[in-house]
């Protein structure tokens, strides 16, 4: 009689370990991605910025390099309904790159 409810006792605790387990790891998870984003948009702009330094303002190669930093901030903000601006290194919450 007792074999049912020890079971059931330890199936319960596997079950809360796992789940405390989850509610930790997904919030880290969820900013590591965004830090990910982060990193990749400021290498953009980066890159950007050699462009224009080398090439020009309007240069293929600097609007080759504003095409791809348009895409990973739509992306960014696909994913977390924000978008990282490295010029005054915060998150925007309104989709306004554009401006």
């Amino acid at each position: 009689m007792n074999t049912p409810r020890k079971f059931w006792n330890g199936t319960m605790a596997v079950l809360l370990l796992n789940a405390m387990f989850f509610i930790t790891a997904v919030p880290g998870a969820r900013a590591e991605d965004r830090d990910k984003c982060r990193r990749q948009i400021e290498k953009i702009e980066e890159r950007l910025n050699h462009e224009v330094a080398r090439h020009g303002e309007h240069s293929p190669q600097a609007e080759s390099r504003r095409r791809q930093l348009r895409e990973e901030r739509e992306r960014c903000w696909s994913h977390y309904h924000a978008w990282w601006n490295g010029q005054d290194h915060q998150w925007h919450t309104e989709r306004d790159w554009e401006h």
